[in-house]
């Protein structure tokens, strides 16, 4: 691991996972949100190359990589990580926790965002029970979310859940949520409105919509 200057401050870094296929105005208001509240350094928006549990993305990792850093250009607080895009094969969230740590000072800390229902599905995660080890796990809990965690989440948030993400100390290992509302907008909602023809505008980003219109994505093919 790197060594940090003595006396610094550590490092408060998110990562923020997705496919991003469009990345979009719901994502972005949600980053900025959390990155605001917990006082982040910067917050990672990692795009995904091939998601273990969703289907391929309809666009090239390349074209979402460059969506998403349109989509971030001049707000300094959130950054992009397209490490996961190098990957040759499924991208699983415990490597590339592994891989930022690494290059982390020791006390940096790492808080990993996911929404609720990703959390729930947490068991059939890849090396699962080792996120916290890298990691602390911040749940962003929609209000509507009124699931219950399955059986073998119970006991670990009896043992790593604090009451507020305020309470998070040291590098990792504990779990926090935040209440958000959620922008009603969607990846999905959006690839259907541009498959039928229809206007995106103010659903993304302005340089994202023409990066859309200047490639033809998500268009319905001729």
């Amino acid at each position: 691991m790197s060594d940090k200057a003595q006396g610094a401050s550590p490092r408060r870094i998110g990562l923020l996972g997705g496919t991003f296929d469009p990345v979009h105005i719901g994502h972005l208001r949600s980053a900025l949100e959390v990155a605001d509240m917990l006082a982040l350094s910067e917050l990672r928006l990692v795009p995904n190359a091939r998601p273990p549990h969703r289907d391929r993305p309809q666009v090239s990792p390349e074209q979402r990589l460059a969506m998403v850093q349109q989509a971030v250009q001049g707000v300094a607080t959130l950054q992009v990580d397209g490490r996961e895009l190098l990957r040759e094969r499924p991208s699983y969230t415990i490597e590339t926790l592994e891989a930022v740590r690494a290059e982390l000072a020791t006390g940096d800390q790492l808080f990993l965002l996911v929404g609720w229902d990703a959390f729930c599905g947490l068991p059939g995660w890849h090396r699962w029970e080792e996120l916290l080890w890298h990691c602390h796990i911040i749940v962003l809990q929609r209000p509507d979310a009124d699931s219950e965690p399955p059986d073998a989440l119970r006991n670990l948030l009896a043992a790593r859940a604090v009451s507020a993400p305020s309470g998070l100390e040291g590098p990792a290992g504990s779990i926090a949520f935040v209440w958000q509302t959620p922008l009603a907008v969607s990846a999905t909602q959006i690839r259907q409105l541009l498959a039928s023809g229809k206007s995106v505008r103010y659903l993304v980003p302005d340089a994202v919509l023409a990066y859309i219109e200047a490639h033809g994505l998500y268009r319905a093919p001729n």
